[in-house]
């Protein structure tokens, strides 16, 4: 799920998406999309991530591993065990997507789904699928990029969550799945 969608004037530094190595998340950015640690802990280990990430080590900053720049934004993907036992390859969920709060608005995210569905793709993946709540911006970002609602899961943040989900005043209680279709790759193209 996508929070807050604070827009910022400044300049954004050069910056591009690379794999990321699960254990190094940030977790920071990991629970501003999902608050439940231990949700997030079920699913990271065996994950495929990707971080938008700054073009350069700061001046002053800490040092990072390999000299990068810091983490700006990620995405989290996991394999869906049901379509792995038939032998063809999976469907892929995208678990986690989150942005730095101040840098949202500035294409991360959207650069971030967009590698996320390439991947996906190029697994030979026949769908990525989506879960997320029934209101909010988050909505029209999965569905600019092609997803469709198949499905409802009721009370699911209620049942599943034991902090409260609140946006825009409204609690969220069901959680909707949403779907995108891979065209067939069986011709050869």
């Amino acid at each position: 799920m996508i929070r807050g969608m604070k827009a910022s004037t400044a300049p954004l530094a050069a910056w591009h998406i690379e794999p990321l190595n699960p254990a190094e998340a940030p977790w920071p950015l990991l629970l501003s999309a999902d608050p439940s640690r231990e949700k997030v802990r079920g699913y990271l280990a065996g994950s495929t991530c990707f971080a938008a990430r700054e073009s350069f080590q700061r001046e002053g900053q800490p040092p990072r591993p390999g000299g990068r720049g810091e983490v700006l934004g990620l995405c989290v993907l996991v394999a869906l065990r049901a379509s792995v036992e038939d032998g063809s390859p999976p469907a892929w969920e995208l678990m986690n997507i989150a942005v730095t709060e101040t840098l949202h608005n500035r294409g991360l995210g959207t650069a971030l789904l967009r590698r996320a569905i390439e991947w996906a793709r190029s697994q030979g993946a026949p769908r990525l699928e989506v879960g997320t709540g029934t209101f909010g911006d988050q909505l029209v970002f999965y569905q600019r990029a092609g997803f469709r609602v198949t499905g409802i899961k009721r009370d699911f943040f209620l049942k599943h969550y034991t902090t409260q989900l609140w946006e825009r005043g409204v609690q969220h209680r069901d959680m909707l799945r949403l779907t995108l279709n891979f065209p067939s790759n069986s011709s050869g193209g």
